[in-house]
């Protein structure tokens, strides 16, 4: 049998988020949220998330706001 798998952003006290681990069964809830597009050069990829370099493209706003509305609606993970 094959489990899919996902990782999810995980928001902090500190208003930060991290990326999570694999997720195979998601025991937390959760929200996807969707968002316009920008150029490719300025959206946050998953290497941006696994090295740290996020912050440093405009569409990093884009992940805070989606972190601040999930927080808003109870949910820690985005």
């Amino acid at each position: 049998m094959l489990l899919a798998q996902m990782r999810l952003l995980k928001l902090e006290a500190n208003g930060e988020f991290n990326l999570t681990n694999d997720i195979t069964h998601p025991t937390s809830p959760y929200t996807i949220l969707s968002h316009t597009w920008g150029e490719d050069d300025e959206e946050v990829t998953f290497e941006d998330l696994k090295d740290g370099s996020r912050k440093t493209k405009n569409g990093y706003r884009k992940l805070r706001f989606c972190g601040q509305q999930a927080a808003c609606d109870g949910l820690q993970y985005f």
